[in-house]
């Protein structure tokens, strides 16, 4: 009955409107984001315009959306040259690989294209401290030094002190800690920080806050603003980085793209410490529901949007998912994605033979290499693989 009721538009809350326990920041940030995607018009560029931001040396918003309009879409070679070119002047041959480690997949929210939907007939599990460190153990075996520790977006069952003893544990396996969980509280932040994790990257899913409101009918998660500013508040936190990323398909992907990139740039020009990085994930197919698929966004203009992430913001990192098929990321790595996913498994429990109660994983990954044959597949390019860049002094 509860599934019936929310799918009742008079019965949701509203997606603008902040919770009691919800931190609200002053900052102007989500505005600005929201005012240049709603601004933006993809068929207004000419392939002129297109010329003048291959041309320039420093990008501008208006360069950026140029890059991500239609009239782009011949010039993806001279783009692909130009980034190649710039994410070696940035990062050199280096290309570091991480894994993602899921350490529960109870969720409260009700997002409609998400496999961890707490309305989906999946089987939930919660790894204890140590089947955490049992998996941690398996994943280090591998070389990898850089870890990514995710939940499904649960406060009861996944609390912040949950979250935090698997960050401490992490620190004794990995150099680099990332997370990627429900959105916090500044103060939150500053704790998970203090447990050792060293940046947070949030999926924003889209920037289209009425097309947001249509797909995430319950939950934390159904507050748009709260979300967007996830990153700022982890910034104030203490990490030392964040990551941003729209779930390409889910509205309109150039759009979206836009957003997210403008997202980013806004708070590198606030925050000039940080770390900036994207993700560039698309639609895949969820349990109960094969009907969501990746074509929406095709391989080309994935590209385009990937290319045009390193243009803008030359400095930033670029993470290509395992949802991509081996060929496309091999093929982006160097050209300008500067991290790779390796030995991945999204569901609980799948690193360690010794896992009894394993979850079922949030969504269908393409890639499913190993952590020596993504190497190798590195090194077949000329580029180097880098199990971590932190060093701690």
């Amino acid at each position: 009955m509860k599934h019936i009721r929310e799918l009742d538009p008079r019965n949701r809350i509203d997606h603008m409107a902040y919770l009691p326990d919800m931190e609200v920041i002053d900052s102007d940030v989500m505005e600005q984001v929201l005012a240049a995607q709603q601004a933006y018009t993809p068929e207004a560029f000419s392939t002129a315009d297109v010329r003048e931001a291959l041309a320039a040396g420093t990008r501008t918003p208006r360069h950026f959306a140029a890059l991500l309009s239609p009239a782009a879409d011949p010039m993806l070679e001279e783009m692909a040259r130009l980034a190649t070119a710039e994410t070696q002047r940035w990062f050199g041959n280096a290309v570091t690989l991480f894994t993602p480690l899921y350490i529960s997949n109870y969720c409260e929210n009700y997002c409609v294209y998400c496999g961890f939907n707490r309305h989906n007939r999946i089987h939930r599990a919660k790894l204890d401290p140590a089947g955490i460190d049992r998996e941690m153990r398996a994943i280090a075996a591998t070389g990898l030094q850089d870890i990514l520790i995710l939940t499904g977006e649960s406060r009861s069952s996944s609390s912040v002190e949950y979250i935090g003893e698997a960050c401490r544990l992490a620190r004794k396996y990995f150099r680099a800690v990332g997370l990627e969980v429900y959105p916090l509280n500044t103060e939150e932040y500053a704790y998970l920080h203090q447990c050792g994790a060293d940046y947070v990257t949030v999926f924003q899913e889209t920037y289209d806050s009425d097309r947001y409101e249509q797909l995430h009918l319950a939950g934390h998660k159904r507050i748009f603003p709260y979300r967007v500013n996830a990153q700022e508040r982890a910034l104030r936190g203490g990490m030392r980085g964040v990551g941003f990323a729209a779930l390409l398909g889910l509205s309109d992907f150039r759009k979206d793209a836009l957003a997210t990139g403008m997202h980013a740039w806004l708070l590198q020009k606030k925050y000039p410490h940080a770390e900036i990085a994207f993700s560039c994930p698309r639609l895949r197919p969820i349990i109960n529901d094969d009907t969501i698929n990746p074509k929406d966004v095709h391989e080309r203009q994935l590209l385009q949007v990937i290319l045009a992430y390193r243009l803008f913001m030359p400095f930033a990192g670029i993470t290509i998912s395992t949802r991509e098929r081996a060929g496309f990321r091999d093929h982006v790595i160097g050209m300008a994605a500067t991290k790779i996913s390796a030995g991945v498994d999204v569901g609980i429990g799948g690193h360690s033979d010794e896992s009894s109660d394993r979850g079922d994983g949030q969504f269908e990954i393409s890639d499913g290499r190993s952590v020596p044959e993504v190497r190798a597949a590195v090194l077949a390019r000329g580029l180097q693989p880098v199990m971590s860049d932190t060093i701690y002094v």
